[in-house]
């Protein structure tokens, strides 16, 4: 995986960001998403690298990157997670660049378009509904779909025991059931997403990065009503009968949460399931190339 690309390490103000990097062109940041790191992007890395200078981090707490030692919400809320992605695209000689982010990943993203509005070109996010729209319009539906999200929250360390304890049943009941395209995820990625998601340090970590949605509510509600300045593109996952519910439950439009938060967005379905990078990984580049290409 990630042929021509380069691994290094990043130290930012906290901790240190694992990454690869390769390609040639205008900057563009990926950010993964749970419960997976970065090597979600192997597919579609060799698609952009031709066009841009690509950039795939761990989160902080994720994969092979640092996890904070506190259980401080601000220590793993979206605004610091934002933060080290900042430094490590400036440390690289990146001021300005372009950012696409999946699940998780979107959710840093969103967050560094409005405390970044200098650095941040363009915004694309991959299958997910703004935080603050999904709480205020739950429901039935959309909590079940989304039962990680209100298990993880519970304290600690009630969700990392009982996830901890069947870490691989937990993995492979969400790959399972939130992919649409057999065999997308591969057998090297699942070893590495098995790797990692069977650390206590890192289980630890995204348990947290779920509670600290309490804080990121908190920072979505000081800007309610202010917009994403930069052009936006949303992609979604156009299949996912085995999760009714699924992003939206029976009240939310993907597209529509957005452009209540953003100035100038586009975007449409894509015929897969949460997995756009793995399981469309030609579409998905398709349509984030052609994007940039106008910006």
């Amino acid at each position: 995986m990630f042929e021509g690309f380069t691994s290094e390490r990043i130290e930012v103000s906290t901790l240190a960001i694992n990454l690869v990097r390769g390609g040639e062109g205008p900057p563009l940041l990926l950010l993964h998403g749970y419960p997976q790191n970065h090597v979600m992007w192997h597919r579609m890395a060799p698609l952009l690298a031709p066009h841009h200078s690509v950039v795939i981090p761990d989160l902080r707490g994720y994969g092979d990157s640092g996890k904070p030692a506190s259980d401080d919400l601000a220590d793993h809320c979206k605004r610091a997670s934002a933060q080290d992605q900042v430094e490590v695209m400036a440390a690289l000689g990146f001021e300005r660049f372009h950012v696409v982010g999946h699940d998780r990943g979107a959710r840093v993203g969103h967050r560094m378009a409005l405390d970044h509005p200098e650095r941040v070109r363009t915004y694309t996010s991959l299958d997910v509904v703004a935080t603050q729209a999904a709480f205020e319009n739950m429901d039935h539906e959309l909590a079940y779909s989304w039962f990680h999200w209100h298990l993880m929250r519970q304290p600690a360390p009630f969700p990392e025991t009982l996830i901890g304890n069947s870490a691989k049943v937990f993995l492979d009941f969400l790959l399972e059931n939130w992919t649409a395209v057999p065999d997308a995820i591969t057998p090297e990625a699942y070893a590495e997403y098995l790797r990692c998601f069977s650390d206590a340090e890192t289980l630890r970590c995204m348990c947290m990065d779920y509670r600290s949605m309490e804080l990121d509510l908190v920072h979505d509600e000081a800007d309610r009503g202010r917009r994403i300045a930069c052009p936006m593109l949303v992609l979604w996952a156009g299949e996912m009968a085995k999760r009714p519910g699924w992003q939206t439950g029976k009240a939310l439009g993907v597209l529509a949460s957005w452009q209540e938060r953003a100035e100038d967005v586009r975007g449409r379905a894509i015929d897969c399931g949460h997995f756009l990078p793995e399981e469309a990984p030609e579409e998905t580049a398709r349509e984030i190339l052609a994007f940039l290409a106008e910006r």
